[in-house]
């Protein structure tokens, strides 16, 4: 039985992850690590908890004894690191945070899997996702491939920039088997409200402001988080060892167009007025080294490995809405405590 380990695996893309391959992977035993801060949530996972093939750990990739006697007792096969500090403005308010997650922690679970498997590598895989953040800002035109220079602008894609180029060294200097997929912005159910669209799906149902930074231009691309875990899985399996592929959702939308099209969504199945929902939009002080435009080059994961995405992005984001209108109590529970005090400093 092969023995997986997802870091992260109470967050939002990583319990995506955990779900997919508990129930498809039932020859393997699942071990989701998370230490549980204010995005991790095992409200996330209530229908894989008491499943034969998966097990919870509650831990800190940074905390470097801790990471090794896990490696020691468990002698994992497979590595499928999502554990990351991954929010822009947390990363400005704090960039030590993201250091010691995003950096020492990768470190942390890299020298683990190294001396596990002391260079016995087959049948073994270090897979490490990272952000298209990494590559910096676009103009008007052009796309993200893989052999794009690094050009991070922020905290948070440094560090992120930092644990590729340290998985990436592990592999060239000890011959660490492991892949790398840089992903664009993912969204879907089970998204803690603080980035763009589980945040202002929040907020226009409690009829509160949606802070739209500077004029709202600013484009990203797209991505369904349950395509994205499928991508993961394909990649997982079947990625060739050292290579990196890039994780887009072909859909480059400007902020301020992508709310209007999720304020008239609210309005219809909230049964608001047309434009009702609209009226809400505020154009906020924008954030420090604010990246104009991301877009993701596919290309190489489609025709390599043959993955593409299952949903249009308003067929995604009609799915997402409804997954947050039938799960209140969720919400609720999630926009509590640590959560709303933040959002009043980072908002009002």
């Amino acid at each position: 039985m092969k023995k997986i380990l997802i870091t992260g695996g109470a967050g939002f893309i990583g319990s995506h992850v955990v779900r997919l391959f508990v129930a498809k992977y039932v020859d393997y035993q699942i071990y989701n690590l998370d230490a549980l801060t204010y995005a991790g949530n095992l409200e996330n996972l209530v229908d894989v908890e008491k499943a034969s093939n998966y097990t919870f750990v509650k831990g800190d990739i940074t905390d470097e004894n801790f990471i090794s006697e896990l490696f020691q007792l468990h002698q994992f096969d497979g590595v499928i690191h999502l554990a990351a500090e991954s929010h822009v403005d947390r990363s400005i308010e704090d960039p030590m945070a993201f250091v010691k997650t995003n950096v020492i922690g990768t470190v942390n679970l890299l020298n683990a899997a190294r001396k596990i498997w002391h260079g016995n590598f087959e049948g073994k895989m270090f897979y490490h996702i990272s952000t298209d953040e990494v590559y910096g800002s676009l103009g008007a035109e052009g796309l993200f491939t893989e052999t794009t220079a690094y050009d991070p602008n922020s905290p948070y894609s440094a560090s992120k920039a930092s644990s590729d180029h340290f998985v990436r060294a592990y592999g060239e200097t000890y011959g660490l088997p492991y892949v790398l997929t840089n992903c664009s912005n993912n969204y879907g159910p089970n998204h803690f409200p603080e980035k763009l669209i589980p945040l202002f799906i929040n907020n226009i149902i409690h009829n509160k402001p949606l802070p739209v930074y500077g004029d709202g231009n600013y484009t990203r691309d797209w991505l369904f988080v349950i395509d994205h875990a499928r991508a993961i899985d394909l990649v997982f399996h079947t990625g060739k060892n050292h290579e990196t592929y890039n994780i887009g959702g072909f859909n480059e939308w400007k902020n301020i167009d992508l709310v209007r099209l999720l304020c008239g969504i609210m309005d219809t199945k909230l049964g608001r007025e047309s434009g009702e929902s609209s009226k809400l939009i505020t154009y906020v002080k924008d954030r420090p080294g604010h990246d104009l435009r991301y877009a993701i080059d596919a290309s190489k994961i489609n025709t390599a490995l043959g993955w593409s995405p299952s949903v249009t992005f308003e067929q995604g984001l009609e799915i997402t809405v409804n997954w947050y209108l039938n799960n209140s109590d969720w919400l609720s529970h999630i926009t509590s405590g640590e959560y709303a005090a933040y959002y009043e400093k980072q908002y009002q």
